[in-house]
């Protein structure tokens, strides 16, 4: 297995619904955040001065797109103050223009995953309108947070 990154997502008073607990949109939108940090901040070595995270590597005009997201919550999530999420991501699959970014998520470090997630995402050229190939070197920066697949219950 590779490299995992491991990000700190702070906890909002807003996230909790009525009944005192995380909202399972908010663990989404927690997720999400990681993933965007962890493909814009991921450390690399070797990389070029000013260049940071997985994605450093692809062409101007090139964005990643979530294609498709899957979710399972294993624990219940209550908010406690000043105490973040604990987020640990990973990359699972590389294709020719989409990758799957998988994560746990935790409340207390050292915990079970309180979710786990998959996320599929396309990098999408703006300027041809259509998937962008990933091209070798944004391929082995991927391949180096590779692991397996979070287990999903399916």
């Amino acid at each position: 297995m590779g490299q995992t990154f491991t990000t700190e997502i702070q906890a909002r008073f807003r996230d909790i619904n009525l009944a005192g607990h995380v909202d399972n949109v908010e663990a989404v939108r927690v997720l999400d955040e990681a993933r965007y940090e962890f493909l814009r901040f991921a450390r690399l070595p070797g990389l070029p001065d000013g260049a940071t995270g997985l994605l450093h590597g692809v062409d101007a005009g090139v964005s990643e797109l979530v294609a498709s997201q899957t979710i399972e919550y294993h624990a219940e999530m209550r908010f406690v103050p000043y105490q973040p999420f604990l987020a640990s991501l990973w990359v699972s699959r590389v294709g020719s223009s989409s990758f799957t970014v998988s994560a746990e998520l935790r409340v207390e470090a050292g915990g079970r995953p309180a979710a786990v997630w998959e996320c599929v995402n396309v990098l999408w050229d703006h300027h041809a309108a259509s998937a962008w190939t990933i091209s070798d070197a944004v391929r082995a920066d991927l391949e180096a947070y590779a692991g397996d697949p979070v287990a999903l219950r399916r």
